[in-house]
């Protein structure tokens, strides 16, 4: 048996197809505008790379093999595989497709911004399926969003792996809240609150993200040589701010994620004394992705949405 060559022509694959099909030199010749003495001497090689004549006389005329039959469909298969590796992709039309995009996101984020998303997808792809994951402890969302588990990550952390591409979505300014008849709130303005009094205070935080990460709050104190007092950790991060309805605690976080409970809750916001950054909101995505059309209009959804809520 003869071994296979290390670099098979593609135009041969084509003429062999092609003579499989035609079964008759001059017209493969005429199709490929070539002369017919290189056709044949192609047919001559064909032959010898397959140990087979591919091509006998029949009462009518040439006819494949057996063994000539068996490579049509292979042929075939090569010759469109390979012309849809150049090919360009058609245009992504959302209205008409089913896919399944898959997001990650914290539970901090503004309450009307993932619905916002989410409504946005589902007006711009009513077929197509939404999975909203949770960035909890256990999520490898860089390993998702490199085995393709995971389409978009919103995020702020504050150095985001550098090989992942980043789009900005909106800034948070920091402040912090508690409850409004507590004793502290009850004799210090909204603008009165002092480094010590910040520090000093019971907080309540969420629970660690990831393992050795404390947020951006502590990691930020950390670095100017200040610590707080985290008296509560809390995974649910949602339910926290009806927690300082019935303690003394303090929450530290953006302004927009408070303002859906400011308008139900009994609870009164300060100026936070420490000079925090804003939350920086951003999506990450792979560069697996980076390109693809389908996912280029997830993300323009997602920043239409962070724009929406900004303009508010």
């Amino acid at each position: 048996m003869s071994s296979l060559p290390q670099h098979l022509d593609l135009h041969l694959i084509r003429i062999l197809y092609l003579l499989l099909v035609e079964k008759n030199v001059s017209r493969v010749a005429l199709k490929l505008n070539q002369p017919q003495p290189s056709i044949s001497a192609s047919l001559r090689k064909l032959r010898e790379l397959t140990g087979d004549p591919l091509l006998v006389r029949g009462a009518r005329g040439m006819v494949p093999t057996q063994h000539g039959e068996s490579l049509l469909k292979p042929a075939k298969r090569i010759l469109d595989e390979t012309e849809s590796l150049f090919v360009k992709k058609s245009p992504f039309v959302p209205q008409e497709e089913a896919r399944t995009f898959h997001i990650a996101a914290p539970d901090y984020l503004d309450s009307q911004f993932l619905p916002n998303v989410v409504a946005a997808l589902r007006r711009g792809s009513p077929n197509s399926r939404v999975v909203i994951h949770s960035l909890g402890g256990g999520v490898d969302y860089i390993r998702m969003l490199s085995d393709g588990d995971m389409d978009l990550v919103i995020a702020n952390w504050d150095e985001p792996p550098a090989h992942l591409h980043i789009s900005k979505l909106f800034e948070d300014p920091i402040i912090c809240t508690m409850r409004a008849d507590s004793p502290y709130a009850k004799r210090t303005a909204s603008d009165a609150m002092t480094i010590e009094d910040y520090l000093s205070l019971p907080h309540v935080a969420p629970s660690q993200m990831l393992p050795g990460y404390h947020g951006v709050i502590d990691s930020f104190l950390e670095r100017q040589g200040m610590q707080r007092t985290v008296a509560v950790e809390s995974a649910y991060f949602g339910l926290i701010p009806y927690m300082l309805t019935q303690t003394d605690l303090v929450l530290t976080t953006g302004r927009q994620f408070m303002r859906f409970y400011e308008k139900t809750l009994p609870l009164k916001s300060f100026t936070v004394p420490v000079k925090f950054p804003p939350m920086r909101f951003y999506q990450l995505w792979h560069e697996r992705v980076h390109q693809a059309p389908e996912h280029k209009w997830l993300r323009d959804q997602v920043s239409a949405a962070a724009k929406a809520l900004v303009q508010k």
